[in-house]
């Protein structure tokens, strides 16, 4: 909700304040340019200004609400607000938070918060001076457009919210919540192992949360997986893409069919190991081609076979690039609502094709030996192979 006339949208960010100087100055004007980047896959052209550590998206009354929601879907933000913007002077503010009762506040109780912000002689006024005076002009407003106001400081119905500033002013009525987080960028790349179920997805999500831009990569199963396994990663690399498509977040897709078929044939009880080997042998080979630092997956402890914590330190010893598990610690429930959070979770709910490679019997507490004398004796030559015969696919990409 949004009040009438609202011009401009309050962008806020957390971590990146507790940054030095230099640092926050670099993180800001990514964030800006990302959410540029954000407003404009909308259809939008609205400028962001960066001002005093605050980023303000300025735009009409038409445009505001899918510019608040680019917004709160930039990483980094921690919180965004629809705004009407006013002169920094209290019978601007009385007036433009009276407009805002007469048009949003139909009844129940009210409160006004509101907050200064420069230094303490930029205004004649204190932050309670705004909220004794505002509070009297919507009380106004509302009985003269016959409805009997009450006020409740603690757990009100509707908040009418200031933030003045010493040029400026701003009143809101809602305050949304972002993804937070550091602005996608702002760290090296890693490759994430995308299945086309629903953790990969959340866990990639995750890693760019935290200002990581990912390499998807899908590692085809051949008669293990199948198109639709594909087609479902496609779409979820997609749903990704949402949140930062100034950044360039193409499937790469590497035939492990053939590694696979060995895998089944010559392995037992540890072929779900060998399996996850295999896939990180061929992450490796795709991080160091595209200068990423490491890789994620969705793995969580215990959630499968292959993931327990024994099976865990058995697969990354593979390689010696750092495997990050944002979901390492989380239910499948937990995963899952993330998943329906961020739009990922209708795309990836076919069962992957991995299930179909496991034995009747896998093993939970291998070890690197028995998973490596059970192995194929050219896996890491299968395992490259794939990888330099990885293509990429995606809506402006065919495959090859």
């Amino acid at each position: 909700m949004h009040p009438p006339g609202a011009d401009t949208v309050l962008v806020r960010h957390g971590e990146i304040g507790t940054k030095s100087p230099q640092v926050q100055h670099k993180m800001e004007g990514r964030l800006r340019d990302n959410i540029g980047a954000l407003l404009a896959d909308r259809g939008l052209d609205d400028p962001v200004e960066r001002r005093h550590s605050r980023l303000f998206i300025r735009t009409d009354e038409e445009r505001v609400e899918t510019a608040t929601g680019a917004a709160t879907d930039a990483f980094g933000v921690v919180s965004a607000s629809p705004a009407a913007s006013t002169d920094p002077t209290l019978p601007a503010i009385r007036e433009t938070l009276a407009a805002a009762a007469r048009e949003r506040y139909t009844g129940g109780t009210f409160a006004i918060q509101a907050r200064r912000a420069g230094p303490a002689d930029a205004h004649p006024f204190s932050s309670a001076d705004i909220e004794e005076a505002g509070g009297t002009a919507v009380w106004e407003a509302a009985e003269r457009a016959g409805v009997e106001p009450e006020v409740d400081l603690d757990d009100p119905d509707i908040t009418l919210s200031v933030e003045c500033r010493p040029d400026e002013a701003f009143v809101f009525l809602e305050t949304r919540s972002g993804p937070g987080g550091l602005p996608v960028g702002t760290q090296e790349p890693l490759v994430a192992l995308i299945s086309g179920g629903i953790d990969s997805p959340v866990a990639a999500w995750e890693a760019m949360r935290r200002g990581c831009p990912v390499q998807p990569l899908y590692v085809d199963l051949g008669a293990y997986g199948g198109s639709d396994h594909l087609l479902r990663a496609e779409a979820t690399v997609a749903d990704l893409g949402r949140y930062a498509p100034n950044l360039e977040l193409t499937l790469r897709v590497a035939p492990g069919g053939e590694a696979v078929e060995r895998l089944v044939g010559e392995m037992d009880s540890g072929r779900m190991v060998g399996l996850r080997r295999f896939m990180f042998r061929v992450a490796d080979r795709v991080a160091r081609e595209v200068d990423a630092v490491g890789i994620v997956t969705g793995e969580a402890i215990g959630q499968k076979s292959s993931q327990t914590s024994a099976n865990l330190r058995v697969t990354d010893a593979v390689t010696d690039l750092p495997i990050h598990r944002p979901l390492v610690t989380m239910d499948k429930s937990e995963i899952t609502e993330r998943a329906r959070e961020i739009g990922t979770f209708e795309e990836a709910t076919i069962p992957v094709g991995c299930n179909r490679v496991a034995p009747d019997t896998p093993a939970t507490r291998a070890t690197r030996s028995t998973i490596r004398e059970a192995e194929p004796d050219d896996i890491a030559e299968l395992a490259a192979e794939a990888a330099e015969r990885a293509s990429r696919v995606g809506p402006d990409l065919t495959a090859g």
